[in-house]
């Protein structure tokens, strides 16, 4: 626990408290904007079709590394 020698101590660390709990608030307010901007159908789309492309390269890759070719298989009959 501090002990306080002055009033002008106690008023210089309360502006820093209050000046603290600002920057706190204007923190969460950017976490927020970001959550919301994350979890936008925007952004949601474009990571899904993102994910699906690189997966699919990735595949490619591999297959071509390995040398898998594609089964065709025909249902006619």
């Amino acid at each position: 626990m501090r002990i306080y020698s002055s009033f002008d101590e106690i008023d210089k660390d309360l502006k820093i408290l209050r000046l603290q709990t600002e920057i706190d608030k204007e923190e969460i307010k950017l976490s927020i904007d970001q959550t919301k901007e994350s979890l936008s159908l925007v952004s949601i789309a474009g990571n899904i079709v993102g994910s699906i492309i690189q997966k699919a390269l990735v595949l490619k890759a591999v297959s071509k590394i390995i040398g898998v070719k594609k089964v065709v298989t025909s249902t006619r009959k």
